[in-house]
């Protein structure tokens, strides 16, 4: 916990220093929020292991940027989170980086970044972490899995931002190489709670290039990542590699008062060893969402959404896994299905709240994932309710 509030207490000194040296009011920038709810995600550990209404749907916030001339800039973003079983509680700094406009152009901009850097491959991957910057206070799980939360949303290391125009539209191309460190908290979510080694990220690196012209926006992109997992003492698991290779692909339309979105992948992973020697598991999972938004009135908007995943395309009912456990892991761990209802409302300005229920068909989403807790997730079909107030400045 030292390190975190460290961290932020390093970003919010030199806000303060910079503020004071600025030479003009918009050097520095900075904004923030707090939000907290409630949730009742009945029947499985999504939350908690109890199923019942929590509290656990905070998230405050403080961001800033900081213009250093004409070609660079520093940017950070802190926060406090506690989501139960989500993701780990605590403050962490989700970013921190340098900016520098490398090429500004009449028909190119191309912007460099260097620290903790954002991701900007997926349609909400670079402002899931600011809560009313979401459709919904839950994202769909096919994609943005919330127990790989800190992991999925930045790197230490490199970015490239490009946009060009022509005739043709509007092109915006991402690159991005680095690795994220992986907490205890977060390697539980990976291989269960039986481990006393260390599980590290040796690399991840994306591109994706986005096509908008008018109300049409397309997307496609793809990311390659490895892992390695690290033996401890009296572990129960050993010595290992996971290789990640993922397709994804986007779609969104926006008219006037209403807007369809959705986002489609394919996703290879091989686990070698970890279980125990010579263990080897090579699946391709698959899914995504379709999501319709519709804007009521400038402050209510209505939100329904379905998002479908199967952890392995060649065994999408997850019975194939359930007979080779002899039973132990039930076929409803092989897919995750959920349809969602939303509400947005703001009825002041910067203040919103959000309201949502998402009926739920399996739990090949729940951590954790190599070992599953088939105790606690014991239903096929589940509910998550969810209400959140929100304040940004």
């Amino acid at each position: 916990m030292k390190g975190p509030i460290y961290v932020l207490f390093a970003i919010s000194t030199a806000l303060v220093c910079l503020t004071s040296r600025a030479d003009s009011p918009k050097a520095l920038q900075w904004h923030g929020f707090v939000a907290q709810g409630l949730i009742d995600a009945q029947n499985s550990n999504f939350v908690d292991d109890h199923g019942d209404i929590s509290l656990k749907l905070t998230e405050i916030g403080i961001n800033g940027s900081y213009r250093l001339g004409s070609r660079f800039r520093v940017a950070g973003q802190a926060v406090y989170l506690n989501g139960g079983n989500r993701y780990p509680e605590g403050i962490r700094a989700d970013y921190l980086f340098f900016d520098w406009k490398a090429v500004a152009s009449l028909d190119w901009q191309v912007n460099v970044h260097a620290g903790r850097v954002k991701n900007y491959h997926w349609m909400y991957s670079a402002t899931r972490d600011v809560p009313h910057t979401r459709p919904t206070i839950i994202l769909p799980q096919s994609i943005y899995f919330d127990s790989f939360r800190d992991v999925a949303l930045g790197v230490d290391g490199l970015a490239v931002v490009a946009n060009t125009s022509n005739s043709w539209g509007d092109w915006e191309y991402y690159w991005s190489y680095g690795s994220s460190p992986i907490s205890r908290e977060q390697t539980s979510n990976l291989v269960g709670q039986r481990f006393t080694g260390d599980f590290k990220q040796k690399f991840v690196q994306q591109f994706n290039t986005v096509w908008q012209r008018s109300n049409v926006r397309l997307g496609i992109g793809i990311l390659d990542s490895d892992f390695e997992y690290t033996q401890g003492a009296d572990d129960s698991f050993v010595d290992g590699d996971v290789s990640i290779k993922r397709l994804l692909i986007q779609a969104s339309y926006a008219a006037s008062n209403w807007q369809i979105a959705g986002e489609l992948f394919r996703e290879r992973t091989a686990y070698t060893d970890i279980l125990f020697p010579n263990f080897f598991d090579d699946a391709t999972a698959e899914g995504g969402y379709i999501q319709g938004r519709y804007l009521y009135s400038s402050d209510l908007t209505f939100t329904a959404r379905l998002s479908l995943y199967d952890q392995n395309r060649k065994d999408r009912d997850g019975r194939i896994r359930e007979a080779a456990t002899m039973g132990a892991i039930p076929a409803y761990f092989g897919f995750q299905d959920t349809f969602t209802l939303g509400l947005s409302w703001d009825p002041a300005p910067n203040w919103r709240t959000q309201l949502e229920f998402h009926r739920v068909k399996g739990t090949g989403r729940l951590a954790p994932v190599l070992i599953p807790n088939v105790e606690v997730n014991d239903q096929k079909y589940w509910n998550i309710w969810a209400a959140q107030l929100m304040y940004w400045f």
